[in-house]
């Protein structure tokens, strides 16, 4: 089933609930949030696109967290944060997974934690 980017400041009602994360990794909450969310990865790689047109040498995975937070942080459903920052590393590696090309954007660390 395909889930549509919500609309801009819309009236989407965020579903809410504390996420059970004992004995979960941060990969495994982020791939459960990412299968509720898939429009983040969209919105994530249509922003990096439009960086990279517009000829950025750099792009911070923070700096396209708070504006896609801004924008529709509220709309996201299945954790208790818009957007986990705990998240940010993984929605990098899967940017430049589709996107290798990108890979001079972005300054990508090895994980600390699965």
């Amino acid at each position: 089933m395909l889930i549509e980017q919500p609309p801009l400041f819309g009236t989407i009602q965020p579903v809410r609930h504390p996420a059970d994360v004992g004995g979960l990794t941060i990969q495994q909450r982020f791939e459960a949030f990412h299968a509720l969310n898939p429009w983040v990865l969209r919105s994530l790689a249509r922003m990096t696109a439009d960086c990279a047109e517009k000829g950025f040498g750099r792009i911070g995975i923070g700096m396209l967290f708070e504006l896609l937070r801004y924008q529709y942080g509220a709309a996201t459903r299945g954790d208790v944060f818009a957007l986990n920052n705990d998240y940010r590393s993984r929605y990098v590696r899967l940017l430049l997974d589709e996107h290798p090309e990108w890979s001079p954007l972005f300054e990508v660390r090895a994980l600390r934690t699965d």
